[in-house]
């Protein structure tokens, strides 16, 4: 059995998509989310899958021994940890934002961490899936039967060298794209284009911090990836922003700034970019 930790918006896309593929999967929520998917199913509204409910089961408890696809967001991780250890799972992966969960699964037996490439936000209950693009980003010794199972539903799963590859291969381009739009509260391209002193340096450091960890960046090359980017794009973080927390922030900025500071490399404008929206999320 297949078992979705956190059907949120990618959680939730991924589990719909897999009921509807006739695979054997249940959804692992809250009791009040729980009572609402098993009453309503998930709904989702796609570009690449098109318009569906999926009638997907649902329970409170991760069931022992399952494969584990793990989607909850960052700061929800300290509270799923205990379940997730207790149900021995057969394997896990992990589809967190940001680098610093893989130090806190690598005590879960067969726990991998890898990324998700989408643009997906649940609005009134209902997913939201823009563009034609789900692409799930696997370590090379993480290809067994989750990824199996997920190309098989129609999810593009892409082979990509060490846990550490996939991570930064993503943290790279999120993060810019996470903290700007953000911090500009504007789609991806108006972002870019509202301060080009604060967009450019954010890029600057990303790269820096990216290159002293290990996972060489230039500067050009992510500014260009960064443009090549729907210019409609709104993240996740954006919408947590606006509706006051919580937030993947400290997952996705403050970490930076610690691995700045553990590189020593200077973050003078992610600090102020984090500072800013911290301020926000306090105010």
């Amino acid at each position: 059995m297949l078992a979705i930790l956190g059907p949120g918006a990618v959680g939730g896309l991924l589990g719909a998509a897999l009921h509807r593929a006739g695979e054997d999967v249940v959804v692992v929520a809250r009791p009040a989310s729980a009572r609402r998917i098993l009453a309503e199913g998930i709904q989702v509204r796609s570009e690449l899958f098109g318009e569906f409910t999926a009638m997907v089961p649902v329970t409170t408890a991760l069931p022992a021994g399952s494969a584990v696809v793990l989607a909850v967001k960052a700061y929800g991780l300290p509270d799923v940890l205990p379940q997730l250890a207790a149900a021995r799972p057969s394997e896990v992966l992990a589809l967190l934002n940001g680098l610093g969960h893989a130090e806190a699964l690598g005590e879960i037996p067969g726990a991998r961490c890898g990324s998700v490439q989408v643009e997906a936000a649940r609005e009134d209950g209902v997913v939201i899936h823009r563009g034609r693009f789900l692409i799930v980003n696997v370590p090379a010794d993480a290809d067994g039967r989750i990824a199996a199972a997920l190309r098989r539903s129609g999810v593009d799963v892409r082979v990509r060298g060490t846990e550490q590859d996939v991570l930064w291969a993503k943290y790279s381009f999120l993060a810019p794209t996470a903290l700007l739009t953000s911090w500009a509260d504007l789609p991806l391209g108006e972002a870019l284009a509202r301060d080009p002193d604060v967009a450019r340096g954010v890029v600057d450091e990303v790269a820096a911090v990216a290159t002293a960890d290990g996972h060489p960046t230039t500067s050009d090359e992510l500014d260009a990836l960064l443009r090549r980017l729907p210019a409609t794009m709104m993240s996740s973080l954006q919408h947590d922003v606006r509706a006051g927390g919580p937030t993947e922030l400290e997952a996705i900025g403050g970490h930076l700034i610690v691995l700045g500071e553990r590189h020593g490399v200077p973050v003078p404008t992610l600090e102020r970019v984090v500072d800013d929206l911290r301020s926000r999320l306090a105010a």
